[in-house]
């Protein structure tokens, strides 16, 4: 059995990985932390912890794992650029798996929508995501993980434009419109339009349950624990390298 720590086991994503935990033969969740108690507290330590919680506490979380040389899938959106560049720190010291979006559906559509602008060069491409109304980030890590993905196909050519209400000038061909909206309790949803003249196409991926999320934290979870320190994503698990 892979022994788990879930980091922000209060939250709805913690509550779900601990659900399906609790219905696998490989898992077993020995603790969970959140807000109100210590990590250090754990008498037991764990073969990896998943995280989905908020930015500050992985940055705790990390200092205890790198202690302990203990492996960390990070699930955790909305890091600033001086957090990421403390979460590839520790990465040289433990393995460290991070990425906006768990699900493998997601990730194969950034890569279609990827491939898609470098054959449809001549649109303009915009993003929306639709997020429940509790979502602390906007726009998505999982939006800005498909422009990013976009722009590495089109040689890092692209800038963002995430606000055009103070703009009065007509749209630059090298931008990517992304938009955030916020509403209800939809899960995730994001769709990429090319914009081209006199026709337009569309890619949505839409997620209806959050174990999707949380199932792709656990093959993450098998995936790193006989890794070596280092940085992974979805790439590194789908094409298992």
């Amino acid at each position: 059995m892979i022994n788990v720590l879930i980091n922000g086991i209060s939250g709805k994503m913690g509550q779900v990985v601990l659900h399906q935990i609790e219905a696998s033969d490989k898992f077993t969740c020995i603790a969970g932390v959140n807000r109100s108690n210590n990590i250090y507290d754990i008498k037991t330590t764990p073969n990896v912890i998943i995280d989905f919680s908020v930015p500050e506490a992985t940055l705790s979380m990390l200092k205890y794992a790198q202690e302990k040389h203990v492996p960390v899938v990070i699930a955790t959106t909305g890091f600033s650029d001086k957090q990421f560049n403390i979460i590839k720190g520790y990465s040289k010291k433990i393995p460290v798996f991070i990425s906006a979006n768990m699900s493998y559906e997601t990730n194969l559509m950034i890569s279609l929508v990827s491939r898609l602008a470098k054959e449809l060069n001549d649109s303009d491409i915009e993003i929306v995501e639709a997020h429940h109304n509790k979502k602390l980030d906007a726009p998505s890590g999982t939006a800005l993980m498909i422009a990013e993905g976009i722009n590495n196909f089109l040689d890092n050519s692209m800038h963002y434009e995430f606000d055009r209400h103070s703009k009065h000038s007509i749209r630059s061909k090298k931008e990517i419109g992304i938009h955030s909206l916020r509403g209800g309790t939809e899960i995730g949803k994001h769709s990429v339009f090319f914009f081209g003249n006199n026709e337009s196409l569309e890619i949505t991926h839409t997620v209806t349950s959050r174990t999707v999320f949380a199932n792709g934290a656990l093959k993450a979870a098998e995936f790193i624990i006989n890794k070596p320190a280092g940085l992974y994503n979805m790439d590194n698990l789908i094409n298992k390298s």
